[in-house]
């Protein structure tokens, strides 16, 4: 009894330093983070103090520009699906609960400690090339085992279940890597965020699909190939104005109100790209020191990547444009699909993140993308819908109130999550899984084989420049 009081004293302390750490705002925190690297890594100290600041500055940029998208159309969203005279029977609140639910879960400060040691067990035996310092996105992995522990009652299972889905995560960040650093053009780096990279082998299996689909394979969505054949009209800039002007209209807005949307839209169109210049700035250079220096001491460590939040890869154009145009074929699928209970106000803006990796895996083809996103929208809606109760009692247990409202809650996004939810599926003992698995498998082993293919391109094309 003395020493279980003795460890829940110290789990206390432990969780209040957690919550103090998570309580920075992202571009706070990180060029601590970045920083400290630098530091270890032996940069320069003004070097390492400049370069970690600018990336400082990046991510608030992005952030900023994000925000202030996210106050023009959630207003507008909400109306849209008043205008179409659907009841909420169940609320989106989008992923803040569900965050917030899952560091109240009691076996965080030990999975944090587990992810930090596996993770760096695997850069030990070269089982993967990611630091993965997206410490804020571990909730992702947690509140899965909380999921789990919810439905099994079964600690070990939990944590089983998060730190397979974070070795997953890890993984498929090595394996995306070689795409991610081509869209971004910026060395070094992966995505760890698991509701970003875990569409990546379903989005190179909808590439493979549709390369084989005569005359629709041949049609060319990237930006450049669209700005270089309809001008200023198929500039990225110039759709966002004109879905920006569309979307005001279905929202029954007057002209000053819509005028005011369509040059929002734009300048968000616009913006986020040169914030994510910024933030290569100062990520290029710490991510150069660190290979350096790891390089020094782990020699076959050549392709060291940090792995990041999926902030770093959503200024693309075509992930800008993918995430907006899918934007109001969500709305429209939510009311037309039969069984959907929701409109996916809360969530819907995070789709320009939440489709990144679909984006980079059709290297950048509008057309592609949208297509290949439809699919995962109807499967996130149900979902999203079938685990409402359940996602409400967890968040009540955990002492998560939503203001002013006493139904049912869902997350659009993370909420209905394939990934998670399948593996949720897996490690509750649900039996519908196991059909699945070799479709999973089958996806694994085809982005690991697009993974080697790109990394023979890379090689190649170093050595044709040298």
């Amino acid at each position: 009894m003395f020493f279980r009081r003795l460890l829940g004293g110290y789990m206390k302390h432990i969780m209040d330093v957690i919550d103090y750490i998570l309580s920075f705002e992202v571009y706070v925190l990180l060029p601590i983070l970045m920083f400290s690297i630098c530091m270890i890594v032996k940069m320069p100290f003004f070097d390492a103090l400049k370069h970690s600041l600018t990336l400082g500055i990046g991510f608030f940029g992005i952030f900023m520009v994000f925000d202030a998208f996210v106050m023009k159309m959630g207003p507008v969203i909400e109306l849209i699906a008043r205008k179409n005279g659907q009841q909420q029977a169940i609320l989106d609140v989008g992923w803040p609960p569900l965050a917030a639910a899952s560091w109240t879960f009691g076996l965080v400060p030990i999975l944090i400690v587990l992810f930090i040691a596996i993770n760096a067990l695997m850069l030990v035996f070269k089982w993967t090339n990611t630091i993965n310092i997206d410490i804020w996105n571990f909730w992702h992995f947690i509140f899965l085992g909380q999921m789990v522990h919810f439905t099994t009652g079964n600690l070990w299972l939990a944590a089983a279940a998060a730190i397979v889905s974070m070795i997953l995560v890890i993984k498929l960040g090595d394996w995306s890597a070689p795409r991610t650093e081509m869209m971004s053009k910026i060395p070094g780096i992966a995505v760890t965020t698991l509701s970003g990279v875990c569409y990546y082998p379903y989005a190179l299996c909808m590439d493979w699909l549709i390369d084989k689909i005569p005359r629709v394979k041949n049609i060319n969505g990237n930006p450049e190939h669209i700005r270089e054949r309809f001008g200023f009209f198929g500039d990225p800039m110039f759709i966002g104005l004109v879905i920006g002007l569309g979307l005001g209209v279905a929202a029954d807005y007057e002209f000053k109100e819509i005028a005011n949307l369509g040059i929002s839209v734009m300048a968000v169109v616009f913006l986020l790209p040169r914030m994510a210049t910024i933030l290569g700035e100062g990520l290029m250079p710490i991510s150069e020191a660190t290979k350096k220096q790891l390089l020094k001491k782990f020699p076959s460590m050549h392709d060291a990547r940090i792995g990041m939040d999926l902030a770093v890869v959503i200024g693309h154009p075509a992930n800008i444009a993918t995430g907006i145009l899918v934007m109001p074929i969500t709305l429209i699928l939510a009311i037309i699909l039969p069984g959907v209970g929701f409109i996916p106000v809360g969530d819907l803006v995070n789709l320009i993140p939440a489709g990144a990796l679909i984006v980079i895996a059709m290297r950048g083809n509008i057309f592609r993308s949208v297509i290949s996103f439809v699919p995962i929208l109807i499967g996130h809606l149900y979902l999203a819908t079938h685990l409402s109760g359940f996602f409400t009692r967890i968040t009540l247990e955990s002492q998560i109130e939503i203001p002013n409202f006493r139904g049912n809650i869902t997350s659009f996004l993370d909420g209905g999550n394939l990934l998670r939810n399948y593996l949720y599926g897996v490690f509750s003992g649900f039996g519908w899984t196991i059909a699945l698995m070799p479709i999973i498998v089958f996806m694994l082993w085809v982005t690991y084989r697009t993974y080697k293919k790109d990394e023979q391109k890379i090689m190649e094309s170093k050595k044709t420049v040298y």
